[in-house]
């Protein structure tokens, strides 16, 4: 990691994360997102310019972050584009984050290779782009029940009650891991789908929750589509029903069960993904 001299900000106000790559510039956002959800909010911001093309693109950039006293994170694979960043950056004593550059330097070193510094390599339309993007119409071709039948051809079948987080589970899995996912809804004292017990019972996992935040998230859906408050989708006895029939079908069908319970999409996803591993 490389950082010049750092500076204060007089004034308090937000430091600015200028994001600036010859890419995209997803993966250095990526990282600035992970790295400042870690300080309270409204501590800092993003702007990200992508696709520079130009040393005086560079340039420009350079002196607008340091008119706003902000640090610089960059992906840049081009070694003039770096060679420029740097020197503008050190003339302006601006601080910066080289996301890629010193891991890049660690691998060529060690396996002796130079690299290519070719932008945009991440984002090739290669077959692993168009497995996920297979995958993402898996997903929406096969969500909630739909077409029970082709469950068979999924890596995986999620299951759960309404709002255990099914769908963004299955969309996620497919546009990160290339995963077939498909979900079923389980519903209070409707029988699930024969085809079911006929899935590998390592290719299934059950989504549970815990029923007072299941009711909680409920009751905001209700209200957010204009429902009355009263109605058995939100009931917490009714939602305490559901969780109880899901635990029992898991059990009958020994599957893998995931507590979903206040945790976000990519954790539950990334768990999935390595229990699918095992």
């Amino acid at each position: 990691m490389t950082q010049s001299s750092t500076q204060v900000n007089e004034k308090n106000q937000p430091l600015t994360v200028f994001i600036i790559s010859d890419s995209s510039g997803e993966t250095a956002e990526g990282v600035a997102r992970a790295a400042l959800v870690q300080f309270p909010a409204g501590t800092t911001s993003i702007y990200r310019l992508p696709q520079v093309r130009s040393t005086e693109n560079i340039k420009t950039f350079v002196r607008t972050a340091a008119a706003a006293k902000g640090l610089i994170a960059y992906t840049l694979v081009l070694p003039e584009y770096r060679e420029t960043l740097v020197a503008e950056t050190e003339k302006l004593k601006i601080p910066t984050v080289d996301v890629l550059g010193p891991l890049i330097s660690r691998v060529s070193a060690l396996t002796s290779t130079i690299p290519l510094s070719q932008p945009g390599r991440l984002h090739q339309l290669d077959e692993t782009y168009f497995r996920r993007i297979e995958a993402v119409d898996f997903a929406i071709r096969f969500d909630d029940g739909k077409h029970p039948e082709g469950v068979l051809q999924a890596d995986v079948v999620l299951l759960g009650v309404s709002r255990t987080s099914k769908t963004p589970n299955s969309i996620y899995l497919a546009h990160h891991y290339g995963l077939k996912s498909a979900n079923i809804p389980i519903i209070l004292k409707v029988e699930p789908p024969n085809i079911l017990f006929k899935i590998p019972v390592n290719k299934i996992v059950g989504l549970t929750i815990e029923p007072h935040l299941l009711q909680e998230i409920r009751s905001t859906r209700t209200q957010v589509l204009g429902m009355s408050s009263a109605n058995e989708y939100s009931d917490l006895e009714q939602v305490t029903q559901e969780v109880r029939y899901a635990k029992k079908l898991f059990r009958e069908l020994k599957c893998h069960v995931i507590d979903v319970s206040a945790k976000a999409i990519e954790e539950t996803s990334s768990e999935i993904y390595l229990f699918l591993r095992q």
